[in-house]
This record gives structure tokens, C-alpha cells and sequence, in this order.
């Protein structure tokens, strides 16, 4: 704490003449007091509010007896009011001038009498000195570039704020070099200056500080999705959205083109999204994947003397009774030629028709179908073979058991397309006893690989 303190050194002084028919008595006031016509004593000035910006750098101006102080912001005052009565009661001086008859320059006993003040003072029309105000009488010789600033008795040619002399001249202060007023960036100006912030900051109320801009909450630049950062801001799109080159819009992501295996069969780009579609016959499973729709369940077409057969990609109606004459149907699927018929002597004693579907292009060699005996005849030696539809070297039958053979696929098939296979079976024995078989397999290849 500062306590404030402070007595100006008065002095009282009396004039007096050889002859005392009349005693003139004035009081002048010491420098920093002027005179209370009321109160009849002197009182302080407060120089801190008669003198332009008496305080610099941000200091504070505190007015205290016969003068002032420039303190710091935080400093803490304490002002004793006992001393500044005193202080005030003891601030003038008597002046008593006493003149005799014979002075021709006595004052007349009467208050029209002049008096004599000193320089910079001037009598009132109450007979009291008063200060002259030489700023407003223009009787001052401050340059055009200075203010003029009234005192007591005086004048003082300062220089207006945001200028400092040098010399007999106002110069600019750069506050700009001065301890950082701003926080980013000064701009000096004639008597002045003023702050800038760096883009993406904008300035306080305090017009020193600078405080980021929510860009995202003033004005969204962005075409989507906005955040906020320090001094700028980042956008970024939805799902199925890519930033543009601008950082700012946003364009639709082609999925379709990003990849070949997206989909199973084929993708159709939307705005944001994309999506698989499946050929006729197929149904989309887990948004990506083809799967075969079994129309025999769904919509079956076939008449009643028909079966519908369901494969990769669609369905066939085939025959509930495919036998052909001397063939007779004795179970499904199975028709048996009668030995009674003479005919029959010559043609496999049974023909039994088989179906099956595969996708197209499958990876070969390939295990497709087994054929296998239902009936197994003791000292019988059982062969099989391709009897006919393989002109063209798709298929081989490999035997597996005595009583047995598999079917494989050697060359990749492409649908949609059906293929009629005959895989004979020939049973011999010791007695010279031959009898055969057919299986008639229908193979119906699929248009797709799925």
C-alpha cells in the first residue's frame, strides 16, 4: 500500500509600508492549489483530470496534495483526509500590502481599488488575483502541432496523445515497438495504432485480444459436415461422399468404380450409396450377393403331368412319365423295357433319368455325379461307360468300386445350356449272362458362376 502524503512548504508573508493609514491584504496560492472564494483557503487541483493523458504506458494518474502521481493499475491508495485539510488550510500565502498617504500608487479604501497580482494572474471584478487562461486568450506560443495546456500563473506546451516531443516538434509514438499491446499483430497509425488478428481470429471487446471464430456457427461454409479448430475450420462428407478439390463441397463416391468385386453380379452407383442387383432368377442376399430364386417353390409354371426341376438361374418342366415305347414307368423316374417283348432283347432293360444343374464356368477336373448298382448279383463283373452326349470330350467316368463309377466334368462349361449324358452300366457273368442299364443324366449348366 502507497500511502499518500504530502505538504507543500507554504510560506506567509507581510508587506508593510512606513505609513499605515491603509493595510491591503491578497492571498496567492502555492503551485498545485488555487484559491476557494467560499471556503476562503486554498484547495488542490486535480491535475488528473485538467491534463490530457498525464499518464503513459497504461498507468494509472492518482491526484494527490499540490500534485500528482503515475502509479501501476494494482497499486493501492490510502489517502488521510486529516492531512488534506491541513494540507489545504496551510497551501497559501498572505501577501499584506500596507500603503501610506503620500504613495500615489495606494489603493483607494474601497473595492474598486486595484491590486497588485502576480505574472499570470490577473484581478477579478471581486478584487481577487484569478489565473489568466493564456490557451483560451491565445496569448500562448505553442506550435500548431502542440496543445496548449492551462496552469496556475501559466502554461505548458504539451504534445497531443500518441506523440512525444523531440526537440521542439511532435513525433509519432509507435506503439507498435512498445510492449505488445495487441495480440497478433499492431498497425501503427499517426497518434495512434490499432490491432489485427490473424485469419480465423477475430477481435475482443477489448480490441486487443483475438478470439477464434466458429466459422461452423457464424456462417457453415462447409457442404456437409462441419468442426471447428483454432483460426480455421475442417469439413468432411457423409458416407458415400468425398471432399472435392475446393475442401469445401462434396461429391458422390463412386463404389461402383472403386472395385470389381463390390458385387456379385452388378452395382448401381446412387447419390451417397450404391447398390447390387442380381440377374432374373437370382434375389439379392446380404446386400452384395446373387442367390438362386427356386421358382419350383415360388411360381411353378408346370402342368400337372410335369415336374418342375429348379437350376442356377431359372427352371425346366420335364415329363412325370418320360418313358418311351417298349419302356413302361414302374417307379418315378425309372422305366423298364419287358422282357416278354422281343424288342427288348437288344435295349438296356432299364432306363432311369436323373437331373442336375451346375453353375457355369466351374473349375475342372470336377466331380459332378455318381453313378452307383441298385442291385448287386453274386459272380457278376460290373463295367461302366459314357455310352452317348459326350461327343465333344467334356466328360469322363471314372470307376470307383466294383460297383460304382464317378462322373467328371474335364472341360468348363458356360450356360445357359443342357446337356443329355447316358452313363451305361454292363453286367456280365461266368455264364456268359449280359444284361445293361442306362442312367439317363440331364444337365442343365446355369448362365451365371453363381
Amino acid at each position: 500500500m502507497l500511502t499518500a502524503m504530502f505538504l507543500a512548504a507554504l510560506a506567509l508573508v507581510t508587506v508593510h509600508s512606513q505609513e499605515t493609514e491603509e493595510t491591503i491584504t491578497y492571498t496567492q496560492c502555492t503551485d498545485g492549489y488555487e484559491w476557494d472564494p467560499v471556503r476562503q483557503r486554498c484547495k488542490d487541483i486535480d491535475e488528473c483530470e485538467i491534463v490530457p493523458d498525464a499518464c503513459k504506458g497504461g498507468m494509472k494518474c492518482v491526484n494527490h496534495y499540490g500534485g500528482y502521481l503515475c502509479l501501476p493499475r494494482t497499486a493501492q491508495i490510502i489517502v488521510n483526509e486529516r492531512e488534506e485539510a491541513a494540507a489545504e488550510s496551510t497551501s497559501g500565502r498572505n501577501n499584506v500590502i500596507r500603503r501610506t498617504p503620500a504613495d500615489p500608487q495606494r489603493a483607494p479604501p474601497n473595492p474598486t481599488h486595484q491590486i497588485q497580482c502576480a505574472a499570470g494572474y490577473e484581478q477579478s471584478d471581486h478584487n481577487v488575483c484569478q489565473d489568466i487562461d493564456e490557451c483560451a486568450t491565445g496569448t500562448h506560443n505553442c506550435r500548431a502541432d502542440q496543445v496548449c495546456v492551462n496552469l496556475r500563473g501559466s502554461f505548458s506546451c504539451q504534445c497531443p496523445s500518441g506523440y512525444q516531443k523531440r526537440g521542439d516538434q511532435c513525433v509519432d509514438i509507435d506503439e507498435c515497438t512498445l510492449p505488445p499491446y495487441c495480440h497478433h499483430r499492431c498497425v501503427n497509425t499517426p497518434g495512434s495504432y490499432y490491432c489485427q488478428c490473424n485469419a480465423g481470429f477475430q477481435l475482443a471487446a477489448n480490441n486487443h485480444t483475438c478470439v477464434d471464430i466458429n466459422e461452423c456457427d457464424a456462417n457453415n461454409p462447409c457442404a456437409q459436415q462441419c468442426y471447428n479448430i483454432l483460426g480455421s475450420f475442417i469439413c468432411q462428407c457423409n458416407p458415400g461422399f468425398e471432399l472435392s478439390s475446393d475442401r469445401i463441397n462434396c461429391e458422390d463416391t463412386d463404389e461402383c468404380r472403386t472395385s470389381s468385386y463390390i458385387c456379385q453380379y452388378q452395382c448401381v452407383n446412387e447419390p451417397g450409396k450404391f447398390s447390387c442387383v442380381c440377374p432374373e432368377g437370382y434375389q439379392v442376399v446380404g446386400g452384395r450377393t446373387c442367390q438362386d430364386i427356386n421358382e419350383c417353390e415360388t411360381t411353378n409354371e408346370c402342368r400337372e403331368d410335369e415336374i418342375c426341376w429348379n437350376y442356377h438361374g431359372g427352371f425346366r418342366c420335364y415329363p412325370r412319365n418320360p418313358c418311351q415305347e417298349p419302356y413302361v414307368l414302374t417307379s418315378e423316374n425309372r422305366c423298364v423295357c419287358p422282357v416278354s417283348n422281343a424288342i427288348c432283347r437288344e435295349l438296356p432293360y432299364s432306363v432311369v433319368y436323373k437331373y442336375m444343374s451346375i453353375r457355369s464356368d466351374r473349375t475342372v477336373p470336377s466331380d459332378i455325379f455318381q453313378i452307383q448298382a441298385t442291385t448287386i448279383y453274386p459272380n457278376t463283373i460290373n463295367t461302366f461307360r459314357i455310352k452317348s452326349g459326350n461327343e465333344n470330350g467334356e466328360f469322363y467316368l471314372r470307376q470307383t468300386s466294383a460297383v460304382s463309377a464317378m462322373l467328371v466334368l474335364v472341360k468348363s462349361l458356360s450356360g445357359p445350356r443342357e446337356h443329355i449324358v447316358d452313363l451305361e452300366m454292363l453286367t456280365v457273368n461266368s455264364l456268359n449272362y449280359r444284361t445293361s442299364s442306362v442312367l439317363r443324366l440331364t444337365i442343365i449348366v446355369g448362365p451365371y458362376a453363381f
